[in-house]
Parts: C-alpha cells; sequence; structure tokens
C-alpha cells in the first residue's frame, strides 16, 4: 500500500508525535477524504498505511491520499471538538456527516418593557396611566437568525409550527400582543384579537404597563417550565383583587388560570420535572441511519424532527478499521457511532439542553467535549423510566417510521435509476453518480422566451443546480433557435475546456441530456453538439406519444439509433417523466415571472442606471405604474424625493 503514496507523506508519518489530535486526509486534486481523531496520532496514522486493504471502499480511499495535516491538542475532548468541527466545515467523503437543512426557529419576546429577575410575584398592578408606547409593552414573535441582547429568546423550537402553536398558547392564557410595531402605534381602537379575547389590547391602553410586565413575566415563567409558581401567583392575584372588591379583574384572573390548567392537563406537564430536554433516538438499516430529535423546552414536548447522515457504511467502515489496528479505541455499533457523530456535530451551533435521553449509551469522552464547548455540564440518560420512557418510546417509533420512509423513496428513486441505466445501455462510473441534465423551452406566443435546465443526480432532483436562460435576439416563437442558443450557453465553454484538458473538477458532461421534444429539437440539438465536439449518444429526445397521451412517449437519440418505447409502467419511463416535468414546470414559472415583468414594465425601470429599488418603488407608487412614469415630465419625476434633474433628464429619455 505505502508504495502508492509519496515519500514526503510517508516520512511526515513517521515523524508524527505520540500525542492526542486530529488529522485530516487530501487526495490529488486537494479534496479532504477524512478527517480523524487519536489518542496518539503516530500510532493511529501509521496503521492506515502499514497493511494492504485491497479492493475495498476504504483501500480505495488510503489509495488516494496524497497529502496529509495534522494538529495536535491537550485532550481526547479538544481532539473530538476539533474533529467536528473540521467535518461540518470541509465535508469530507468518508465521515458520517450531518448537514444542518436549516435553522432553528425561536420565540423572541421583543421589547424593553419591564423584565422578570425572579419568579413572579402576587404584587398588584399600579394605578399609573397607561401610556400606549410600543417600546412598553413587549411583543411575542417568531423569531429565526441571530439574537440580540435588548430581547429574550426561548427555543429552539424543532419546527415553525411549535413556535406559532405556543404563541397561540401565550395569546389565550396572558394575552401578550403579537402585532408590529407599526401597526401598534397606528391603532386608534382595539383589534379582533381583543375582541376574541386573545390580545389585552395595549395598543390603546386597556391595560397598564405595569399589569402587562406582569403578563409577560408569567409567560416567561411559564415557558421556562415554572409553571406552578405561575399558578400560584396568579391564584394569589385573584384573591387580591376579590379582596378589594374587584371582581372582574378577578374572574378575569380566574380565566386565565382556567385556561392555563386545561393547557397542562391536556399536555400532561403539570407533574413533571424536567423542564429542558432533548431525545435522541436513532434507527439504522439498509445502509441508511435516521436519528429522531424531540425537544421538551419549559416541560412541554414542542415535536421532533428527523436527520439523515450521508457516508454512513463509510464512516462505519472507517471505525471498524481504528479497531482492528488500536486496541484503545472502544468497540462501538453502528447506531452509536451514528448517535456520537450527531451529538458531536449538531451541538456546535445549537444551545445543548442540561439532560439528554439516548436510546443507546454514550460514551462519556462525547459529553466532556460538549461540556468543554457549551461550558456546563450535560448529563445523558440511558434506559430512562416513567415520562422519559414515554418520551423516548414516541422518539424510537418515529426513527423507525422517518428511516422506513426514506427507504421507500430512496429504493423508488434507485430502482428507476437502474431501469434506465438499463434500458438505454449507459455505462456511468458510479450509479449512484448519474447525471441528467434536462432542458425545456417555455413562451406564450413568442413572449418572454425563457429555458429551463434541470439536474438529476444521486437519484434526486438537484434544486440548487438548477438555471434559467433568458432567450433573445432570436425570432419569437422559434423553439429550435432558442434550444440552440441555451446548449450553446451550457456546454460551449464546457466543451473548450474539454479539448484544452483544462476541466474543472466541479464541473463534468452529464451521462445524459434530455430533450424535451421530438425528432426537430433533437436534430438542432446534434447540431450543437458536433459543433462542439461533444458526445452525439448522451443526447436523447423525449417525444409526445399518439394524442399527446402520458406514457406513450418514446424516446428519440442524435446518433441514429431507433427510436425506443419504454412501456407504459416501465420505472425507466417514470423517471424521465419526473426529470422531463420538472424541466417544464421550472421553465413555465419562469417564464410567467418573466412576461409579468415585461407587461408591467418594471424590467424598463431596472434597466435604467441610477434607480435602484427604493427609488423605482417610490416612481411606482408616486405615479401608479410605469405607464404614469412614461407620460411625466422631467418637472414631475424632480418631485419625486431622491430624484435629481438630472437623473430625471435621464429617466425621460429613456423612456421616451
Amino acid at each position: 500500500m505505502s508504495s502508492v503514496h509519496p515519500e514526503s507523506l510517508l516520512a511526515e508519518v513517521a515523524a508524527l508525535p505520540s500525542l492526542p489530535g486530529v488529522y485530516r486526509y487530501f487526495d490529488a486534486e486537494d479534496q479532504v477524504l477524512y478527517v480523524g481523531k487519536a489518542r496518539n496520532l503516530k500510532k493511529r496514522v501509521s496503521s492506515y498505511f502499514q497493511k494492504d486493504h485491497g479492493g475495498t471502499r476504504i483501500g480505495h480511499m488510503i489509495s488516494k491520499i496524497r497529502r496529509m495535516q495534522t494538529t495536535v491538542v491537550r485532550s481526547e475532548a479538544e481532539a473530538l471538538l476539533l474533529e467536528n468541527n473540521l467535518i461540518k466545515t470541509l465535508s469530507p467523503k468518508f465521515n458520517i456527516l450531518f448537514r444542518d437543512d436549516k435553522s432553528y426557529p425561536y420565540l423572541k419576546v421583543s421589547g424593553t418593557g419591564v423584565t422578570r429577575r425572579n419568579k413572579p410575584t402576587s404584587d398588584s398592578p399600579s394605578e399609573d396611566k397607561p401610556v400606549a408606547k410600543a417600546e412598553d409593552y413587549s411583543r411575542i414573535a417568531y423569531y429565526r437568525g441571530g439574537v440580540e441582547k435588548k430581547h429574550r429568546y426561548f427555543g429552539p423550537y424543532p419546527s415553525a409550527w411549535a413556535v406559532k402553536e405556543t404563541i397561540l398558547l401565550l395569546q389565550k392564557v396572558f394575552r401578550l400582543r403579537t402585532c408590529e410595531d407599526t401597526v401598534f402605534s397606528n391603532r386608534t381602537r382595539p383589534c379582533l384579537l381583543y375582541q376574541i379575547k386573545r390580545c389585552s389590547g395595549p395598543c390603546v391602553g386597556v391595560v397598564s404597563v405595569a399589569q402587562y410586565a406582569q403578563d409577560v413575566a408569567q409567560a416567561e415563567a411559564f415557558l421556562q417550565g415554572e409553571t406552578q409558581a405561575v399558578l400560584k401567583a396568579m391564584e394569589e392575584r385573584m384573591m387580591a383583587h376579590a379582596d378589594k372588591l374587584e371582581f372582574e379583574m378577578a374572574a378575569e384572573v380566574r380565566n386565565q388560570m382556567t385556561a392555563l390548567s386545561r393547557v397542562l392537563h391536556q399536555q400532561s406537564v403539570d407533574n413533571v420535572s424536567d423542564t429542558d430536554v432533548d431525545i435522541l433516538a436513532v434507527k439504522v438499516q439498509g445502509g441508511r441511519a435516521c436519528v429522531n430529535l424531540a425537544m421538551v423546552r419549559g416541560g412541554r414536548h414542542l415535536g421532533d424532527r428527523p436527520y439523515f447522515p450521508s457516508h454512513v457504511e463509510d464512516g462505519h467502515a472507517m471505525l471498524n478499521l481504528a479497531l482492528e489496528d488500536d486496541v484503545s479505541v472502544v468497540a462501538q455499533t453502528l447506531e452509536v457511532k451514528v448517535l456520537e457523530a450527531f451529538i458531536a456535530q449538531h451541538y456546535l451551533s445549537i444551545p445543548v439542553p442540561t439532560t439528554l435521553i439516548t436510546s443507546e449509551k454514550i460514551d462519556a469522552k462525547v459529553l466532556d467535549a460538549i461540556a468543554l464547548q457549551s461550558g456546563m455540564k450535560v448529563n445523558a440518560v440511558h434506559n430512562p423510566r416513567e415520562q422519559r420512557r414515554s418520551w423516548l418510546e414516541m422518539a424510537e417509533k418515529n426513527a423507525a417510521i422517518q428511516l422506513a420512509r426514506l427507504l421507500a423513496e430512496e429504493g423508488s428513486q434507485q430502482a428507476r435509476t437502474r431501469a434506465l441505466v438499463e434500458a438505454l445501455d449507459l455505462a456511468p462510473d458510479d450509479m449512484d453518480t448519474l447525471r441528467m441534465e434536462c432542458f425545456d423551452i417555455s413562451h406564450t406566443s413568442g413572449e418572454a422566451t425563457q429555458a429551463s435546465c434541470v439536474v438529476f443526480q444521486n437519484h434526486k432532483m438537484q434544486n440548487s443546480e438548477y438555471r434559467r436562460y433568458k432567450i433573445e435576439d432570436i425570432t419569437p416563437g422559434d423553439d429550435y433557435a432558442a434550444m440552440r442558443q441555451v446548449l450553446l450557453r451550457r456546454y460551449g465553454k464546457l466543451a473548450e475546456a474539454i479539448k484544452s484538458g483544462e476541466v474543472d473538477r466541479k464541473v463534468r458532461m452529464p451521462d445524459l441530456v434530455l430533450i424535451d421534444g421530438g425528432k426537430g429539437q433533437v436534430s438542432m440539438a446534434r447540431e450543437v453538439f458536433e459543433a462542439l465536439g461533444l458526445d452525439l449518444s448522451l443526447i436523447v429526445g423525449v417525444e409526445k406519444g399518439e394524442g399527446r397521451k402520458v406514457g406513450l412517449e418514446e424516446l428519440v437519440f442524435a446518433d441514429g439509433r431507433d427510436k425506443v418505447y419504454l412501456g407504459k409502467d416501465s420505472a425507466a419511463l417514470m423517471l424521465v417523466a419526473q426529470v422531463r416535468d420538472e424541466a417544464h414546470r421550472f421553465a413555465i414559472t419562469g417564464m410567467r415571472a418573466q412576461r409579468a415583468k415585461v407587461r408591467m414594465g418594471g424590467g424598463r425601470l431596472e434597466e435604467i442606471g441610477g434607480i435602484g429599488p427604493k427609488k423605482r418603488a417610490k416612481l411606482l407608487q408616486r405615479f401608479g405604474g410605469v405607464r404614469g412614469v412614461e407620460d411625466a415630465s422631467v418637472d414631475d419625476l424632480m418631485s419625486v424625493d431622491g430624484i435629481s434633474r438630472e437623473l430625471a433628464e435621464i429617466i425621460y429619455q429613456a423612456l421616451h
């Protein structure tokens, strides 16, 4: 094995220290292959190069190593943190990797208001006169993004739905406002939410600043799980109002207590001691894994979210390799390895609660690393009892359901990909990386012509790689000329790079180029590929069948092969139709947007130098649309804020 590696790399391995650290392997194209940690760098890294690993996937990976980087750290906990930071940053090909699909939402309590310092008190509200200023009355809102110190944030929540349900609950019980400050400041009478008893009407001074601040404090206490303290404070307030013969106010507090008690009873959290807990369950099957994360915040179960890591099998193989060569590595099941990888990566950017309930027993080193990262002690509970056991069983069931759903979807897509490869006698290097690009042309009687290119790879549509092309300088309605233009723009530079041998490693020709059209469009594509010197066998046209009925489509080839009818129930045809329909959808949406832009004339204003979004909006608002701007004189244009005489003259000349 060592014979395929540079002497400089082997010398570097031999010189490694016997200390804890992190190592990174790179291939000839300087792509990261693997990131690992070790208690003893010299011993662990040397083991990769001392034996022949045969034709396995790991042997294939090791044979690609051309460069290495190492970092020495003080402890295994630091090594684990650095390892997972690098995994998330570098996305190596042979590590178990969890990708964050989006940030978590929070519930925000905005405004400076009167904040809660201790548990809510039962003091009666002061008799000061309410002043309806937005900054005096905190607002509750759904929030996603960076936090600011002047506001209070609760969460994270597993979904937007969980946040909105919580906001609805707080409206019912504590009647806190959700309106924007601008709306609040311009109210002259209470809104509908006040009428249906979902808001206490601070915008018109119905509730005092002190009373509202007390409601906010109790809402925050509820969110933090101090439910019994909240109920006790409400009871004391109710009795204080009754003693003063303020029976209407006492009834209001009683109704709040009833609503809160009903919520606590429905959610079974009235006797739960846990406030903030994450429940983590893992399920592995068929080479894929699912980690289901359920969240309990303030004693309330808020819901869950599934995570599906990539490179599961490769990551497990690398772990087994470490076990073979280093007896200090503790044997782990794949479930434990996946769960530990999730914990180590997930809590790098997400606040960790003090308690984790896990379906597998977690190594103490992982918890030490998380504690080092968060600055607080984290406790993991395996085989929990009572309520915790119910939570874990629910998470385990959801993990199994989500994984079964994923396997069904992937199995279906993989079967379709395999059927297409066999039907067209394709020979991709790896069926998992089979890449198709499909083109479609869309316009309305020649107006606003758009071409779309959608991409299918790794058994699914790759939305981030979709592209739209604005077709110009052709005869309106000439679909053939539009197809010629989009193919030249898509593959022209790539063809030049292929000829010169300077192909970007991130860009390559697809294994199949689908054209939504029959012989005419395929002939045009053939002319383009011949001019560019590209392989004609890549081009396949999707021709409508008799009566243009779905399922009767035939495939037309640019290299002279006979037409192929795959069959109405063919899995290969289902995949072709899926990709073709997606290209059609993407082209139509782009065409409609462009057509609306042209008809409204907004594009004409955008093309004028010095006219940004704000000035364009002011012009359209002032004159009622582009036609009004066209009819305006230079002096009229100057009446708009920010439009100088020079700019007004430029606008006038551009529109005339």
